[in-house]
């Protein structure tokens, strides 16, 4: 107990320093605006402040990169209940009922329950990192090679389980994301693989021009197709504050909602969408009368908010503990912390504990932040949802642009990231998910170097991954999910848990 308080006092003491803050208040206010702003989700906003990130310290990079993820968790309800387009894509069940109570003059009302939702869930969240995370690092210090190869396979699995769509591809976006990731030269040879004669690509692959083609400039090109009638709200929002009838009905849908999104967002391919998605099914089935659902129930706005806000802080976990991403976010904190020098995984805590704790104690900093900067804000909020998007997205294109070039002052790599935006784009369009290609390409490396140590310590003897129990054990659970989601009766189930909305 000793020890986890002053670990704590060290977080406050790093995530208070001005800098921090700042960065911490950065990142808030970023996440919220393109959370509000639909067709910029955080993993895109991420992927283009990428090459920013280089000139900063790591605590303060990664404490704005987090208040990015989980301010866009806020942002995203806003246009959920004022215009039924929802800002990120965990926010898409909010529309449901959120837009019916703004429509019944009640957005004050579901504006608030959302803010205090998302903020009671985002610092249990917190609360749950903080506990969980020491117990969890000394369990991964005691892997080996083996044990963290059998790891990254379960934890790709778990994300082709999890994730929406068609199972044959995901598993085809994971091989893809897996062979790009062994582009350039082998360590251990010398030799080159798969660069096609392009000496630019013998470093391998950059991990920003894939994150920012497949997610930013795909996104983009994908939403210059949609139509851009927005229904926002002229009146003046008022009554931000719920009733207290209000507050009993919620109250109990926000403790469910944060239990039920802590525990998903632990789960590899887990985080705030499906921590939303699962919470409103959750709702509509403890109700005594479901019908309510869908014209309004304040309930079918507190779990979602509450439980995506929950899972994004818990999807910290796996990242801070074993160095494993459960998410494309998560794929892209990892690829920062290599920006930076950092090597993942459980050695984070022992090391840096200033970086480890700095970022867990910022995130009670910024829930508190969103709280205080949301609702005040709502006005600026409806004014920006007016802009057109066809105004917006050249100046986001040449924000991408220099960003990448900015990396190794080379047109070879804005070149290489307008490639990726244009596979991406094809992806959405033939309804690839991107995510599993992402998780696939951070932990190919990984996973083909801890396989190569695994069979040196053991002589070539490919046994060491069966005959070591964690590792079996592990192994044996992924083909179990494997097997499990391949069965008739779970992809339906599976299908119709992602169609309810």
């Amino acid at each position: 107990m000793t020890d986890f308080i002053g670990n704590l006092a060290l977080g406050f003491g790093v995530a208070l320093a001005p800098i921090n803050l700042l960065f911490c208040l950065i990142g808030a206010l970023l996440g919220t605006l393109i959370g509000v702003l639909p067709g910029i989700g955080p993993v895109a906003t991420i992927a283009m402040l990428l090459p920013i990130t280089f000139n900063l310290q790591p605590v303060a990079a990664l404490i704005m990169l987090a208040g990015i993820y989980y301010g866009a968790q806020y942002g995203g309800s806003t246009t959920a209940i004022l215009i039924n387009l929802p800002g990120e894509s965990s926010s898409v069940v909010t529309c449901l009922d959120g837009y019916q109570m703004a429509r019944q003059g009640r957005a004050g009302a579901a504006l608030a329950i959302a803010a205090i939702g998302s903020f009671f869930a985002g610092c249990v969240g917190t609360v749950a990192i903080a506990v969980l995370a020491p117990p969890l690092t000394l369990l991964a210090q005691q892997f080996g090679a083996a044990e963290y190869f059998s790891l990254m396979v379960f934890g790709l699995v778990g994300a082709v389980v999890l994730a929406g769509g068609s199972v044959l591809k995901a598993v085809a976006m994971i091989f893809l994301g897996l062979l790009l990731g062994l582009v350039g030269t082998d360590v251990n040879s010398g030799a080159m693989r798969y660069t096609f004669g392009f000496p630019d690509l013998a470093d391998g692959i950059g991990f920003v021009n894939v994150a920012m083609g497949v997610f930013g400039v795909a996104e983009i090109l994908s939403n210059l197709e949609k139509g851009e009638s927005r229904d926002v709200m002229s009146g003046k929002i008022t009554g931000l504050w719920p009733t207290m009838k209000d507050l009993k009905e919620a109250f109990p849908a926000i403790l469910r909602g944060t239990g039920l999104g802590s525990l998903l967002g632990v789960l590899p391919g887990g985080g705030a969408l499906l921590a939303s998605f699962a919470a409103y099914a959750l709702e509509k089935k403890v109700a005594k009368d479901p019908s309510r659902f869908g014209k309004g129930a304040i309930e079918g706005v507190a779990g979602p908010e509450s439980a995506n806000n929950a899972g994004a802080q818990t999807s910290f976990i796996p990242l801070l503990t074993l160095g494993i991403p459960n998410n494309a976010v998560m794929a892209l904190m990892i690829g920062a912390m290599m920006i930076h020098g950092i090597t993942p995984g459980p050695q984070v805590m022992t090391k840096q504990p200033d970086l480890f704790w700095g970022m867990i104690a910022s995130m009670w900093l910024g829930n508190l932040m969103l709280v205080i900067i949301n609702l005040p804000l709502i006005g600026i909020w409806v004014s920006l949802l007016k802009v057109p998007y066809r105004m917006m997205f050249p100046a986001i294109l040449l924000f991408c642009a220099i960003g990448v070039y900015s990396l190794n002052n080379t047109t070879f790599d804005v070149y290489l990231t307008a490639f990726f935006g244009v596979v991406g784009y094809l992806f959405i369009k033939l309804g690839f998910e991107p995510a599993p290609l992402l998780l696939g390409f951070i932990l190919g490396p990984l996973m083909e170097e801890y396989l190569r140590r695994a069979l040196l310590l053991s002589r070539g003897d490919p046994i060491v991954l069966i005959s070591r129990p964690l590792s079996l054990t592990l192994l044996l659970m992924a083909a179990g999910l494997l097997l499990l989601v391949i069965a008739p009766t779970v992809q339906r189930k599976r299908a119709e848990a992602f169609k309810e909305p």
